[in-house]
């Protein structure tokens, strides 16, 4: 990478694009909802159920134009557009946050919570990962926690998240997908048993839709 490319990089005026898809959001409270997608490559956590791990090696993709990208956005009949990857917030995204929102497109970010944030977002869903938990201050920030249910011991790694966020954020459970037909009984039973819970489904992949 020459040195220019690194400073835009830096600036958030170039971005490692994963892929860039128009779809409907498929999980978490906003399921149902289209939406432009922008995954961005390079990943600092790496779960093992990940399900997308050809993008944890940033450098496996292309820097793309920050213009670019909000053009193709602009193109979109929705007026909305989820940011995930990958780990987005390990890249600086306040350009194109301010971009989006001087054309009036709602911005949704999906993170794990460790890295900084930057930029500023209409919606933000945290979801915690043991390896590499939330930076303090972005528990505070989230409108949704969606914890992965892959094992029982994930159920108190939810609770022990729960109580850091905001009275008003949404809590979800959402069973691992190459789990689901084990987990989905137990997080059922167990929102059942705690109902400030709700459940969340990866929708998309029933629906076989990007």
């Amino acid at each position: 990478m020459i040195n220019n490319e690194t400073e835009l990089l830096k600036q958030g005026l170039m971005l490692p694009v994963m892929e860039e898809f128009y779809s409907i959001q498929g999980e978490g409270h906003n399921t149902g909802k289209a939406a432009y997608f922008l995954r961005i490559g390079g990943c600092d956590v790496g779960c093992r159920w990940c399900d997308v791990k050809e993008s944890w090696n940033a450098n496996t993709w292309p820097l793309t134009s920050t213009d670019k990208i909000i053009s193709n956005i602009l193109q979109c009949p929705s007026k909305a557009v989820v940011v995930t990857g990958g780990e987005p917030l390990q890249y600086n995204l306040s350009y194109l946050c301010l971009k989006l929102k001087e054309n009036n497109i709602a911005t949704f970010l999906e993170t794990s919570g460790s890295q900084d944030l930057s930029g500023e977002w209409n919606w933000i869903c945290l979801s915690p990962k043991k390896k590499s938990p939330p930076l303090q201050h972005l528990y505070t920030k989230a409108d949704e926690l969606k914890v992965i249910i892959y094992e029982m011991c994930d159920f108190k790694w939810a609770e022990e998240n729960a109580i850091k966020v905001n009275q008003e954020t949404i809590l979800l459970l959402q069973p691992e997908w190459s789990k689901k037909k084990e987990m989905i009984p137990l997080i059922i039973d167990y929102i059942l048993k705690n109902p400030k819970w709700n459940i969340s489904l990866q929708s998309h992949k029933y629906m076989n839709i990007p």
